[in-house]
């Protein structure tokens, strides 16, 4: 008879102490991606849906070269990115490196792609862009992915360093963030 009044004070105890802990938060689920304040020029066709949402964040390398066309125009262009890939609870989960434009899983499976459009992202950001993917090297979370999309980029932009003749071949390395959006035929 003891233990049966032993366990009932516990249990009581135990309900008592979670009652007034209050109310349980509810349980919130982020809310699933869209791309519809994106400028159209960068929107993935329809007929595809989300595969993988992930954070870059690293640098762009940029060098002073020549400006294409011209023999004596000189110019900041992009040399390669070097980013890590984050999903949105921030683990690592690839990697973003070029030239040329690679993305690459954790699981080792990577693409590269050709770009289809860019669109503005406000002074100071490199653009949005739309990227259509060639064939995944290697079986894993590349495998199947038709598109890329970099939102919601901050920063990356070409340094406003002169770029001249006494410079030609410099290279200056500049930070960045932007999402990264993998899409998969629906």
């Amino acid at each position: 008879m003891n233990t049966k009044l032993i366990l009932s004070a516990a249990a009581v105890a135990l309900l008592s102490a979670c009652a007034s802990s209050g109310p349980m938060a509810p349980m919130t689920m982020a809310a699933p991606y869209s791309q519809m304040a994106l400028p159209d020029a960068v929107k993935v066709p329809d007929g595809h849906k989300v595969a993988m949402e992930t954070v870059g964040a690293g640098e762009i390398t940029y060098e002073c070269r020549v400006k294409a066309g011209t023999a004596d125009q000189m110019e900041w262009l992009f040399a390669g990115p070097a980013a890590g890939l984050k999903d949105r609870s921030g683990k690592l989960v690839g990697s973003y490196y070029g030239p040329p434009a690679t993305w690459q899983s954790a699981d080792g499976s990577k693409l590269t792609g050709t770009q289809v459009a860019v669109a503005p992202a406000g002074a100071g950001n490199i653009p949005h862009q739309l990227v259509k993917a060639n064939p995944a090297m290697g079986a894993g979370a590349m495998t199947g992915v038709s598109y890329i999309q970099r939102t919601a980029t901050k920063g990356g932009v070409a340094p406003s360093q002169i770029c001249a003749p006494s410079n030609a071949g410099q290279r200056i390395v500049v930070q960045y963030q932007a999402d990264y959006i993998f899409w998969k035929p629906a």
